[in-house]
């Protein structure tokens, strides 16, 4: 039996874009044939990505990783101030991964350490 060869995808975006401009996706574009501003072409690729980004609306999942973990060490302190001590190892530990989870997407300086007990009033500053 011969074998067959499958056909290797290398560039799947590029395949997606030219898909979507048979079907006339690319037409009518704002913008479109105007030359791009002189700003594009100085200073870092990746500070244009984020401002662009930025202004679309789109925000970065370090970023929404930021505020869940603020409010859930909220509840934890709600929690403690009542008096209710149930499941407290528990959000501690769900808290914790976010926490490491965050800390491998974020920027180095924005990195934070783990939350125990005896920290979360210390450490609900600064996540606010």
């Amino acid at each position: 039996m011969a074998e067959e060869k499958q056909e290797i995808r290398t560039d799947l975006i590029g395949e997606i874009l030219k898909e979507y401009e048979k079907t006339g996706g690319m037409d009518n574009l704002p913008g479109a044939g105007k030359p791009l501003p002189a700003e594009y072409f100085s200073g870092d690729l990746f500070q244009h990505f984020q401002r662009i980004a930025n202004e679309a609306g789109y925000k970065p999942h370090w970023l929404k990783l930021q505020h869940e973990i603020r409010d859930q060490i909220q509840g934890v302190l709600e929690q403690l101030q009542a008096g209710k001590k149930k499941d407290l190892p528990l959000r501690l530990a769900s808290i914790n991964e976010k926490i490491h989870e965050f800390n491998k997407s974020c920027p180095l300086p924005l990195q934070k350490g783990s939350v125990t007990l005896e920290n979360i009033s210390r450490m609900a500053s600064r996540w606010e």
